[in-house]
């Protein structure tokens, strides 16, 4: 029972010493555009090492419906 108290203590204080989310109102607004291809744009031709060291092109990842690139930033770039 009294770790179950302690327990209630320490996280009740944990949540006290975060910080408060900010407003959506002060928020910065991104312009979208100015981040890369649109949706639909048309991509730069490349040439890049997948994640087993195999070069890819748009045409060799190219289906007959088209391609889905998605770029994920990692925490370390």
């Amino acid at each position: 029972m009294k770790r179950m108290l302690y327990a209630a203590i320490v996280a009740a204080g944990l949540l006290l010493a975060m910080p408060a989310a900010p407003d959506a109102q002060e928020r910065e607004t991104v312009d979208v555009s100015s981040l890369g291809p649109q949706v639909g744009e048309r991509i730069p031709e490349f040439a890049l090492p997948d994640q087993y060291g195999k070069v890819r092109t748009l045409d060799s990842i190219m289906g007959e419906r088209g391609a889905m690139i998605v770029f994920h930033r990692s925490a370390n770039w």
